[in-house]
């Protein structure tokens, strides 16, 4: 165990090393950063995290925690850990923060695995000089890792197995660990699978499930990946109680062997709906070839889809032509300078909303026609009848303009507002009048 009287001054070179790795790494940054460097106390190998802080000109580091190889506590001198703000160290001592917070400058013991903060080592060839090392490959370790990479590796040597073969991955899989060395035909496994585990990124639940069941490990893969968006999403509720608790687990064995996943599944299953398909039957709950039925259902759910939206659409003109037909006595073309057209169909309202950069055709104004709460009038030069110039909305309930705007919803010149409120309104309201009458 790390005791206080075994811990050392920072040497010189340590210092240098720091500064160095420092200007490369952070360069004018004033920020906290640590580093860190391998040495021995008492026997036992050591790991010395060493907080840095610039200011200006001024650059000072300190030693803030030490961590021995075989202790579970490490000792901690000037550092505070939040988990909402992260670590915290004073540098009131040094100049650099004005206020003095928790610096005492004495050593307490803390939770070795909190006050671990990120650091990379200046000195990592240090640990090549320990012989039980010699063949632990932790050279090959980024050597922010090392530390915990060699704690494992005096309880596990197989991780030496697991670096020469490139599975970087799953080295600090006390999972796998655990299984290889109990199980060498696990360890035959591994090697048997290496391309594949080298070549992509497997859940440890994968690697484990794919070994015990002797399956295929990316069937495995879609599987897990399966079953954890499936048992944890919201969005799949519909999907649950379609499926039925008990036939989860055929189900998500079902998508692993099709190499798909919810989401297609839940397109497919929606398609057979609209297609007034019977989902209780197994040929369309599990299809044999999903991928060429999902396609084929898609397929023949966007032509009904089409065809409706034909069915709609036509339904829309005709009453809108009705409509139209209806009011049109309210058109107005006599000695003035303008004339007034009601509009034809919901097309000539995106024709003028497009020609006079306004919403008119892209709003609900169709609706609002058909159902006759309000009808939509150009007004147009007499001797340009064909151009768009202002649009009107009418209100047949209020016997009023609701609206009367030209281009980019620009108010119109007065002689046009005056022509619309003083000459077509008057003129349509006691045409409509005679209507009701």
């Amino acid at each position: 165990m790390i005791k206080e009287e075994y811990i050392k001054p920072m040497p010189k070179y340590i210092v240098k090393l720091i500064k160095m790795k420092d200007d490369h790494s952070y360069n004018k940054y004033s920020g906290l950063r640590f580093f860190s460097y391998f040495t021995k106390y008492n026997k036992e190998l050591v790991k010395v995290t060493v907080a840095v802080k610039s200011r200006g000109k001024k650059w000072a580091c300190k030693q803030v925690a030490v961590h021995g190889i075989h202790s579970d506590i490490c000792l901690v001198k000037d550092m505070e850990f939040c988990f909402m703000g992260g670590y915290q160290v004073g540098f009131y001592f040094e100049g650099l923060t004005k206020l003095k917070w928790y610096e005492d400058g004495k050593w307490y013991e803390a939770k070795d695995s909190v006050y671990d903060p990120y650091s990379v080592c200046v000195n990592e060839e240090y640990l090549l000089k320990f012989p039980e090392y010699k063949y632990s490959k932790v050279n090959y370790i980024p050597t922010e890792y090392a530390f915990k990479y060699l704690r494992l590796y005096e309880q596990y040597p197989e991780m030496e197995l697991m670096v020469k073969a490139g599975l970087y991955n799953y080295v600090f899989s006390k999972q796998i660990l655990r299984k290889l060395k109990k199980d060498n035909n696990f360890k035959k496994w591994i090697l048997a699978n290496l391309k594949e585990l080298t070549k992509n990124y497997f859940y440890v639940s994968t690697v484990l499930k794919a070994y015990k069941n002797n399956k295929p490990l990316q069937e495995t893969q879609v599987y897990e990946a399966n079953k954890k968006i499936f048992m944890r999403s919201e969005n799949y509720k519909n999907l649950k109680a379609e499926i039925g608790a008990n036939e989860y687990d055929k189900f998500l064995k079902y998508l692993a062997n099709q190499n798909t996943n919810c989401s297609s599944y839940i397109d497919y299953m929606n398609a057979c709906k609209e297609l007034g398909l019977d989902f209780k039957d197994t040929k369309n709950k599990y299809p044999k070839d999903f991928k060429r039925w999902h396609d084929i259902r898609i397929d023949e759910y966007k032509t009904k889809k089409a065809l409706e939206d034909e069915k709609k659409r036509k339904k829309l003109y005709e009453d809108f032509k009705n409509v139209a037909n209806k009011y049109g006595f309210l058109e107005r073309n006599l000695k003035d300078n303008f004339i007034v057209i009601i509009a034809k169909s919901p097309y000539d309202l995106t024709i003028e909303g497009k020609e006079l950069h306004h919403c008119v055709g892209i709003m609900n104004y169709d609706q609002k026609f058909i159902q006759e709460k309000s009808l939509i009038f150009f007004i147009r030069n007499k001797e340009d009848p064909n151009t768009p110039f202002v649009t009107m909305e009418y209100s047949l309930k209020e016997k009023k303009i609701l609206q009367c705007y030209g281009d980019k919803d620009s108010k119109p010149a007065d002689e046009v507002l005056n022509f619309a409120n003083k000459i077509w309104l008057p003129y349509a309201n006691r045409k409509l009048k005679k209507m009701v009458a």
